[in-house]
């Protein structure tokens, strides 16, 4: 498991039982499977990106993985959202998800 910028620490201001899902499906991954809970996130063109959504006490809590690299999973952003228009993923969020697939395609070179 490969944790890109915040994400990390961002997953652990999850609550308890958010953080137990979350780190459920990405178990799932480490070991080839898909959490029945996880989804390819749109707009990122195959089912390499997954979000993971969990709601929880009224908020909505998302994690964001790659699968993309043979040798390890990426966790990208992990986060609240805050909008109440749509289950969309905020433009902004989407745009620094993008960042960090890059800095995660350039560590897997690196580190592999």
């Amino acid at each position: 498991m490969r944790w890109i910028g915040s994400s990390k620490d961002d997953v652990s201001e999850f609550p308890e039982d958010v953080r137990q899902r979350v780190g459920g499906a990405l178990w799932e991954a480490q070991i080839g499977r898909k959490a029945p809970y996880a989804k390819p996130l749109k707009g990122f063109g195959d089912a390499g990106v997954l979000e993971i959504v969990d709601d929880f006490d009224g908020d909505t809590f998302r994690a964001v993985y790659t699968v993309r690299f043979a040798k390890a999973v990426y966790v990208l952003h992990a986060f609240q959202k805050k909008s109440k228009r749509g289950a969309a993923t905020p433009r902004t969020e989407l745009d620094l998800i993008d960042q960090r697939l890059r800095r995660a395609r350039e560590d897997y070179e690196q580190w592999s």
